[in-house]
């Protein structure tokens, strides 16, 4: 089936948004709709929710915000890297920090873009990761070059995050399921590694530099 100019159709970009903020998430649902090319064909405004829609959806490129209700969107994009490869993934979010960028990249995601830019600047992006492209905010990239790599292990990383609230090291140790020995262990060389005096501290600076 050809348009009346005798050229083919285009099919427009499918495109799955995750963001908490429903004012925010309406504004781009409804600008991005308003570019030829691309359809919005899920919303979501909880991480958890985020896999199960672009499964039902199969959209050909996913706006995901970093800190979101339920799970972070950076653990949805390893989900969707695995489960969707044919999804492309792109972070948008308010915290540019250079540990947030590396862990994007190692999730899989293909873009890196802090929420500052015009809209012209997002849909610019959606279609230069679409076209095989790797889309980053440029000082960002600066900055994360400059900070190295995430220190933390994956364990120190769960330790501190269990303790974001100000658990006890029982708490703590219930909810990763280790033992309260060893996670004071933990404890102590994430507090090291951040050059902090207390797990609180170090807490703060972990998340701070996108570590956690």
């Amino acid at each position: 089936m050809t348009d009346v100019s005798g050229e083919p159709p285009v099919s427009a970009t499918k495109i799955l948004l995750a963001e908490d903020q429903g004012m925010m998430r309406g504004a781009l649902a409804l600008l991005l709709g308003l570019e030829e090319d691309m359809e919005v064909v899920a919303q979501v405004a909880a991480g958890d929710l985020i896999v199960g829609a672009a499964l039902e959806t199969r959209p050909d490129v996913a706006l995901l915000d970093i800190e979101l209700p339920g799970r972070s969107g950076l653990d949805a994009a390893a989900d969707l890297r695995d489960r969707l490869p044919s999804c492309k993934v792109l972070i948008v979010t308010t915290f540019g920090r250079p540990g947030y960028l590396r862990r994007a990249m190692e999730a899989g995601a293909s873009g890196f873009l802090v929420k500052d830019g015009p809209v012209e600047e997002l849909a610019a992006a959606i279609r230069r990761v679409l076209a095989g492209e790797r889309v980053i905010d440029p000082a960002l990239a600066a900055a994360a070059l400059s900070a190295g790599p995430n220190p933390l292990t994956p364990r120190e990383r769960d330790v501190l995050t269990a303790a974001v609230d100000g658990a006890t090291v029982a708490d703590i140790a219930g909810r990763v399921h280790l033992s309260q020995a060893t996670v004071r262990n933990y404890l102590s060389a994430a507090i090291g590694k951040t050059g902090t005096r207390n797990r609180m501290e170090a807490v703060r600076a972990a998340r701070r530099n996108g570590w956690l």
